[in-house]
């Protein structure tokens, strides 16, 4: 067992984990944030993008021991009394159908508005190169990250 502390979506957290402890599981399990997803457990399909340190990360590869010290954020620490500019604009775009990679397009989107301000369609479609949609064919949701941006402006 290894102690760790992070930063969970602007709370402090302290826990003993086993040295291979994934970062998915343990938010999933021991915090309660199911919002992240499992969905390939092979780093493919993006679902479980959370944000260590400002920077987008696949939690089902990801380790708690390797995350020590670190800030962590996940979809449910993004919106506060209002939804965050990225998942309005995914709404009012209609970037989402089934939900499943919802979570992980959205932080994977937060991530890069936060470096980049006005991308262009192709750095949005780097950015979410990472995240399968099997729903939505990615229009839509290249659309909502270009309102986001606009929003964010």
């Amino acid at each position: 067992m290894t102690r760790v502390t992070l930063t969970v979506n602007g709370t402090p957290r302290t826990d003993d984990v086993e040295n291979r402890t994934l970062l998915v599981d343990w938010l999933r399990e021991h915090l309660r944030l199911t919002g992240t997803h499992v969905g390939c457990d092979t780093s493919q399909c993006g679902a479980c993008v959370v944000l260590i340190d400002g920077r987008p990360a696949k939690s089902c590869t990801t380790l708690v021991v390797q995350a020590d010290g670190s800030e962590v954020t996940t979809i449910e620490g993004l919106a506060g009394d209002t939804l965050h500019p990225v998942q309005q604009a995914m709404i009012d775009c209609h970037g989402l159908q089934c939900g499943f990679c919802t979570p992980g397009v959205v932080m994977s989107a937060v991530a890069l508005l936060q470096r980049v301000p006005d991308p262009d369609d192709e750095a949005i479609a780097h950015a979410l190169e990472g995240n399968l949609c099997r729903c939505t064919g990615y229009v839509n949701i290249v659309a909502a990250v270009r309102k986001a941006a606009e929003a964010m402006r």
